[in-house]
Parts: structure tokens; C-alpha cells; sequence
């Protein structure tokens, strides 16, 4: 952060330096780095992420408070949508493998994984915001004004999953199991349901918890295209306003999510796989 060009204090070329020096002062920056190193990470572990540079009064804690909320709703919406959509079309292009469906699906994969989501974002608020008016252009309020960032977010990883779930269920027909399941007289639904469904699932459910954090991360330019005032938008002004300590403190913030969210998936897999649950009591020392 030290070497970072510019001063999170000099709002204009006419500030006086002796306000700068005071503010400096007042925040203990004339220190060496490694007394402030120490002073930050002493702050840290009692969950003091310390105060904002450029709005007076406010801390780092009180800002995520007042924007994370908007950004975990929204992420939510976006992980059920990769979630839902991204196993419907795997399994369609799965079962109808190289056939049209399966085609246009894979072109629809490689198109939306190639496309940056702020670009994404500009054409869906063109089209469905200001052209055809059913959704709101900007701001936050009501579940129609998530509607469209959550899409934006969503498109990259339900792709992602849906290629996934199609691998999966590919591999999976091959199986011992589902030639004795087809052997038996099951219906193709039943097999689906009841065998493939919830096998090709479970590498899904260790995907989750990475594409949690890429979403959460992705949301920073789709909360400041949209004008949600979410924890990402928040980091954007930051970054603009070099006001260091919010951009360390919701680095940090962010990366904590990022570990849980992993762990939780993780421990999510292990509890679904029966394979997994043996193989941990297998090699626990006796």
C-alpha cells in the first residue's frame, strides 16, 4: 500500500501540507512500516480493521456492515442461478450428446465464458433496462433491481458447471452400475434421477465454495456499473480514492470468505461422498 503512487489526504492541489502532515500524524503513517505492520495485525485479531481515511467518522467494520449484506444477497442469487441452470443444461447436453442441443449449449459455453461480465452487464442493462424497460437500469431496492447483476455474475460459472455436470454424467454412463441399472428395466428418468443426478452432483458441491469467491470477487465492477451500494462497490472507491486501510480491510475480509466458503464446500463433499467418509475413517491412526 506504501508504494502505491499518491495520498489518500490530498483531495486537491491546494490542501496545505501542514493539514496533511496533521492527518498523518493524527493516523501514526509518520511511523516506520514495520510499527504500523505490527499496530494493524494487533488490530486484526481483535476484529478492528481500523478507520477510513477519506470519510471521517466511518470505519472499515461499519462499511462492511452497511454493504455486505447487498453483496451476499446478491451473490446468493447468482450461485443458485450458476447452480440450477448450469446442472439443467449440463444434463441436457449430456444425454443429447452431439446432437443439436449438445451443440448449441457448448457454443453458448464458450461464448459466455470467453465474455468479460461488465460487458455482459452493459448489454443486458441496454437491452432489458433501457430499451424494453422490465427490469430497473440502476440502484437497489427491490428484488427486480438484483435480477440483472445477479445474471451477469451467474453466466460465467453456469457454463463452467454445466461442462462440469455433462463430463460427469458422460463418464458416469459408462459405468457398471448404469448398465445393470438399464439391464434391470429402469426408466431413463429414473436412472437419471436416482443414479446419475446425484453422482455427477457431488464434484459440483466441491466447485461451490471456489465459485462462491468469484462471484463475491466478480461482483466489484457489476455492483459499480448497476450502482448497488454493496461491499464491492465500496472497494471500487476505495481503490479510486486511495483510502488504504478500507482496500486492506475488505482484502482481508474477503479472503477469510473466500477460505470459508472453500472449507464449507469442501466439508459439504466429504459428508455427501461415502467414498470420501471412508477413506478419511480409513486413515485416521488408531
Amino acid at each position: 500500500m506504501k508504494a502505491i503512487p499518491g495520498d489518500p489526504f490530498r483531495t486537491s492541489k491546494n490542501t496545505p501540507k501542514e493539514i496533511i502532515d496533521a492527518m498523518k500524524a493524527h493516523y501514526g503513517l509518520n511511523d516506520p512500516i514495520l510499527v504500523q505492520y505490527v499496530r494493524y495485525l494487533k488490530k486484526i485479531v481483535t476484529f478492528d480493521l481500523g478507520p477510513s481515511f477519506k470519510y471521517k467518522a466511518r470505519t472499515v467494520n461499519d462499511m462492511i456492515k452497511a454493504g455486505f449484506p447487498k453483496s451476499l444477497v446478491l451473490a446468493m442469487e447468482a450461485l443458485t442461478l450458476s447452480l440450477c441452470f448450469g446442472i439443467l443444461f449440463g444434463t441436457i447436453s449430456a444425454l443429447k450428446k452431439n446432437q443439436w442441443q449438445d451443440r448449441f449449449i457448448m457454443v453458448l459455453a464458450a461464448l459466455f465464458i470467453s465474455m468479460p461480465s461488465f460487458i455482459l452487464a452493459s448489454f443486458l442493462q441496454y437491452i432489458f433496462a433501457m430499451k424494453l424497460g422490465w427490469f430497473p437500469i440502476a440502484r437497489w431496492g427491490s428484488f427486480a433491481h438484483s435480477v440483472l447483476p445477479a445474471i451477469s455474475l451467474a453466466a460465467m460459472s453456469t457454463f463452467f458447471i454445466a461442462r462440469l455436470v455433462k463430463s460427469n454424467i458422460s463418464s458416469l454412463m459408462k459405468e457398471d452400475f448404469i448398465t445393470l441399472a438399464k439391464a434391470k428395466g429402469l426408466s431413463e428418468w429414473r436412472i437419471l434421477i436416482y443414479h446419475l443426478l446425484p453422482n455427477a452432483i457431488l464434484p459440483v458441491i466441491a466447485y461451490l465454495g471456489f465459485d462462491f469467491g468469484l462471484i463475491l470477487t466478480g461482483s466489484f465492477i457489476i455492483e459499480k456499473i448497476f450502482g448497488i451500494p454493496g461491499l464491492g462497490n465500496a472497494l471500487v472507491m476505495a481503490i479510486t480514492n486511495r483510502d488504504y486501510t478500507v482496500i486492506m480491510g475488505m482484502t482481508v475480509f474477503y479472503s477469510v470468505l473466500f477460505l470459508l466458503s472453500i472449507f464449507i464446500s469442501d466439508l459439504l463433499t466429504m459428508l455427501l461422498d461415502p467414498k470420501l467418509k471412508e477413506e478419511n475413517i480409513g486413515t485416521r491412526p488408531i
